[in-house]
C-alpha cells in the first residue's frame, strides 16, 4: 500500500507541474536539503513526495528485519529487493531531476516502482507459501503468464504515451518525440488484448474447477482492467483532466498488484 501511495504522490507531483520544484538533487536548492527563502507550491509539492521516500525506507527496513527473524531465506531474498529498491528508485528519481525530466527515465523511474508493487505482493504470498519445489507448467499457467507479460507491455506502453503527452512535471521539460494519437492506438490495442487474455483465463479456470480463490483473483483482475480501460478512454476524449489521469495511475499500480496476484493463485493454488 505504502509503494502504491508514493505512485500517487509522484503523479500530482507530475500532474502539477511540480517535478523541477526541487531543481536538484540530492539537495532541494544549492546548499540546501530543503526548500527555504519564498519556495512555492511547486517545491513544497517535489519536497514532501521526497519525504515519503524515508517513510518508504522504514516500512522497507521493518519488513527485512521481520523476515530475518522469520528464519527463511526465501523471505529475506524478497524483502532485501524491496529494501535495495527504495533507495535505487530515489537516486532514480534523482537522475530524473538532473536530467530536466528526461522521459525515458520518467518511465523506468515509474516502471520500477510498479515492480517493488509486484515484488511485494509475491512477498505477502510468500508469507504462507513456500515456493514449489517444481515450477507448475501447463497451459493454464502458460496463459497466466501470457497475461502478465501483456500487462507489463500495457503499463510500458503506457508510460510511453505519457511520455509524449502534456502533464511533463514542468512546462520546460522535452517530451519523447513520439506521436500521442498512434501510441496511444497500440496502448489501447495491449488493452484489449489483456481483457481477451484475462477472459480467457477465467473461463479456463472456471472449465478447470479450480478453487474459489484462483476465480475471485482474476475476476478482481479483470474488473480492475475494465475500470482502468473506462479511465483511459474518458480521459483520451476529454483531453486528459488531471484529476482522471491521477486515477489512472493509481489504477497502473493496482493492475501491477491484481495481475500478480492472480499469476500466483493460477500456478500455486
Amino acid at each position: 500500500m505504502v509503494n502504491i501511495g508514493i505512485v500517487v504522490t509522484g503523479g500530482v507531483v507530475r500532474l502539477t507541474g511540480s517535478g523541477l520544484g526541487c531543481p536538484t538533487w540530492p539537495e532541494c536548492h544549492a546548499g540546501s536539503f530543503t526548500p527555504h527563502g519564498a519556495y512555492d507550491v511547486h517545491s513544497a509539492i517535489e519536497f514532501g513526495n521526497r519525504m515519503l521516500t524515508y517513510v518508504l525506507v522504514v516500512v522497507a527496513i521493518g519488513t527485512f528485519v521481520a523476515t530475518w527473524q522469520a528464519g527463511r531465506r526465501d523471505l529475506r531474498r524478497l524483502a532485501l529487493v524491496i529494501a535495495l529498491g527504495i533507495p535505487a528508485q530515489a537516486v532514480i528519481g534523482g537522475i530524473t531531476v538532473l536530467t530536466d525530466l528526461n522521459p525515458w527515465i520518467v518511465s523506468f523511474h515509474l516502471l520500477c516502482s510498479m515492480a517493488i508493487i509486484g515484488v511485494a505482493v509475491l512477498l505477502r504470498w510468500r508469507l504462507d507459501r513456500p515456493a514449489p519445489e517444481v515450477a507448475p507448467r501447463g497451459a493454464l499457467v502458460a496463459l497466466a503468464w501470457s497475461t502478465f507479460a501483456t500487462a507489463w507491455a500495457v503499463l510500458y506502453v503506457g508510460t510511453v504515451v505519457t511520455g509524449s503527452g502534456p502533464h511533463a512535471g514542468d512546462r520546460d521539460a522535452k517530451r519523447n518525440g513520439l506521436d500521442p494519437l498512434q501510441m496511444s492506438q497500440v496502448h489501447a490495442d495491449l488493452v484489449f488484448l489483456l481483457v481477451g487474455l484475462t477472459i480467457g483465463l477465467l473461463l479456463a479456470v472456471v472449465a478447470a474447477k479450480r478453487p474459489a480463490a484462483v476465480r475471485r483473483a482474476v475476476v478482481v483482475l479483470l474488473v480492475v482492467e475494465l475500470a482502468q480501460g473506462l479511465i483511459g478512454f474518458v480521459q483520451y476524449f476529454t483531453d486528459l483532466p488531471v484529476v482522471l489521469v491521477g486515477f489512472h495511475m493509481l489504477g497502473a499500480a493496482i493492475i501491477s498488484a491484481t495481475v500478480t496476484q492472480a499469476l500466483l493463485e493460477v500456478r500455486e493454488s
